[in-house]
């Protein structure tokens, strides 16, 4: 490795759950095969709402099923694992590792300590979770690991899970901001977590997370990446290869 490898970044997306899953998927091909390719780096939200369920979560409650008929919401399948994920007015990041610590606790150690210095630059303090894995609860938000981050009142801001493949990493979170009340209600038979005020603002949230990447990451260049028609042309591919969409009742 040397100082002229790159931390790829791409500016923020609103698109579907298909769509967004193939780009992440996209970057992570990338990382096998560029030279320079260290990390990459996106920020995006959902296009409407969508539920989005771990790579092991089989069975669907009755309850997600109707809101899916209904059309209330729709449910795709991440690559990474974890528990579900509700979509509604956050921010999702993405981030690929080429050389990540091969001990999953320290890659998620080193990739919690980037979102915590970007939270506390913009006011709040996070913590690491240190609660088991529940397996009998399907909502991320519900249970907070050491994957996890909360606040001091212990609601939970933060929600991390991973895909690992060939020895690199896509590890995908969930920042929570203004989710709909009523659909975790439905969803979850639940309140969504107590978000702080301070971190509501999506531009604001992304300008700190942006800053503390290259103070964790120092040897890293941050270089901007856009899309080309070639890209898109695999990123159709994928999601074409790849129909994690859920769309039976």
């Amino acid at each position: 490795m040397n100082n002229l490898e790159e931390i790829l970044y791409l500016n923020p997306l609103e698109l579907s759950g298909p769509e967004q899953m193939a780009i992440d998927l996209f970057l992570l091909e990338k990382s096998f095969t560029d030279n320079n390719f260290n990390m990459a780096i996106r920020f995006y939200t959902w296009d409407g709402d969508w539920l989005s369920i771990g790579k092991n979560q089989k069975k669907l409650p009755k309850a997600w099923l109707k809101l899916l008929k209904d059309e209330e919401l729709k449910i795709i399948r991440r690559p990474s694992g974890g528990k579900a994920v509700l979509h509604s007015r956050g921010l999702t990041y993405a981030l690929i590792w080429k050389y990540p610590p091969r001990n999953k606790k320290e890659s998620y150690s080193k990739i919690t300590q980037w979102l915590k210095d970007g939270f506390k630059k913009a006011g709040v303090d996070l913590f690491l979770g240190n609660q088991p894995v529940d397996i009998t609860n399907s909502n991320c938000f519900a249970s907070s690991t050491l994957a996890d981050l909360i606040d001091k009142d212990k609601n939970k801001h933060i929600g991390s899970a991973q895909y690992w493949k060939k020895g690199h990493l896509l590890q995908h979170g969930e920042i929570l901001m203004e989710p709909s009340k009523y659909l975790w209600k439905k969803v979850f038979n639940a309140d969504p977590p107590k978000i702080k005020n301070q971190v509501k603002e999506k531009d604001k949230i992304i300008f700190f997370l942006k800053e503390s990447l290259i103070k964790i990451w120092p040897n890293l260049k941050l270089s901007n990446y856009k899309l080309d028609s070639k890209d898109m042309k695999k990123i159709k591919r994928l999601a074409i290869e790849n129909p994690q969409i859920i769309n039976h009742f």
